[in-house]
């Protein structure tokens, strides 16, 4: 067994061959079914699986909550792979007021995942509603120096909404917006006390930690930058590369030709190897992806290499979704195989995909109900497979929106 990764957290790969034809009928079978559960007031039943404790009223934000599942309902009704019986904009318009009458964590929070942000980027996508844009500009300009210099909460994550909006709109205010929230970030981009290279600092949840992965840390703040650094701007790409490359260099962690990083940096924290899209080389491989293919050999090898990791590890034993299952890890099979031309990339994408299915029959068949959020169950699942049959490697809500 790899020192790399817990063998327990995996489990062997499904021996079934791709199918286009079921993996079409799983993704009208999930968006029919995420339909069908919708309550009148625009929001999903809680699946068993997101509870943590009491039972709460449903969220509306962007993670575990209605716009996520309606923005996936709509792509997929947009690119041809559903047919929907109502209107996700129609639901989306009412999105941010219901959302401010009851917010998802007792109060409003700018958050791009949990809050304000995600919510109001889907309002705008699905509506072009410019009271939702005037709003979410608001809340992206209050979040600049958030401390927790993270995606989920922090200034990583309301920087993709601004990326996001001034790609749809070209409007001068969102490239304002994108050059503050950036320029934050980099001076937060400091020397480690501990590595010889450039990291940043969490403060999150009551803990102090430097953190690596695309959820909380390094990778995701480094895809938020990628994606909104101007390509005018070589010198300062160019130096975010040489410090990708130091930085991934420092912290990996090798066993032959697997490549793996811990959720930390911090040389003394005991942590346990995860390889998932939130910590570990999936999202290593989906976050820097940004930097193109022959930049930095050093990256690339690297990349590849925590990609064979994530293909030797196996399907997550915790389900199929996005952040921490089956299908968040085969997006990283689907970065390689566009960084890379390789076929082979797409066929362990799409040998995932199909254990991502057998995973969400199980799952249905178990607890007798979906799992409709969008980064937890299966409109996540959905997303994935459609972009299994048609070889795209955006990852949902982060490349593509």
């Amino acid at each position: 067994m790899s020192p790399l990764f817990e063998s327990a957290r995996h489990e062997p790969l499904a021996e079934e061959p791709w199918d286009e034809s079921a993996a079409r009928d799983a993704i009208r079978a999930i968006a029919a079914e995420a339909e069908a559960a919708m309550s009148p007031d625009g929001t999903w039943p809680w699946h068993p699986l997101d509870l943590e404790g009491e039972p709460e009223p449903p969220h509306r934000s962007l993670y575990v909550g209605s716009a996520g599942t309606l923005w996936a309902l709509w792509s997929l009704r947009e690119s041809g792979f559903a047919t929907l019986a109502g209107s996700p904009e129609a639901v989306a318009a009412g999105l941010h007021a219901a959302y401010l009458a009851q917010p998802d964590l007792g109060k409003a929070v700018p958050s791009y995942f949990l809050g304000e942000a995600g919510l109001l980027l889907v309002a705008f996508r699905l509506t072009g509603s410019r009271e939702a844009a005037e709003r979410l500009a608001a809340v992206i300009a209050a979040n600049h120096r958030n401390p927790t210099l993270e995606a989920l909460w922090g200034a990583p994550g309301t920087l993709v909404a601004a990326t996001h909006m001034h790609a749809w709109t070209g409007e001068p205010r969102w490239e304002a917006l994108k050059r503050e929230s950036a320029d934050a970030l980099w001076e937060a981009w400091l020397p480690s006390p501990t590595r010889p290279c450039r990291l940043w600092t969490q403060d999150l949840y009551g803990r102090v930690r430097p953190l690596l992965g695309s959820g909380h840390g390094f990778a995701g703040n480094v895809h938020a930058l990628l994606r909104a650094l101007p390509q005018r701007d070589a010198s300062r790409r160019d130096e975010l590369v040489a410090r990708c490359e130091e930085t991934l260099r420092v912290t990996a962690m090798h066993d032959g030709g697997l490549v793996n990083w811990p959720p930390s940096a911090d040389p003394k924290a005991d942590e346990k190897m995860l390889v998932q899209w939130c910590h570990g080389a999936p999202g290593m491989v989906t976050g820097l992806d940004g930097i193109h293919p022959g930049t930095s050999p050093g990256i690339d090898a690297l990349l590849v290499a925590g990609g064979e990791l994530t293909w030797r590890s196996g399907p997550l034993a915790k389900g199929p979704g996005l952040c921490h299952g089956t299908a968040g890890n085969g997006y990283a099979f689907l970065k390689l195989h566009r960084r890379t031309g390789e076929r082979r990339w797409l066929d362990r994408a799409r040998a995932f995909a199909m254990h991502a299915l057998g995973q969400w029959k199980a799952s249905r068949a178990r607890y007798g109900q979906g799992r409709h959020s969008l980064w937890t169950g299966d409109t996540g699942v959905a997303i994935y497979l459609r972009d299994c049959i048609t070889a795209t490697a955006d990852w949902p809500t982060l490349d593509a929106l």
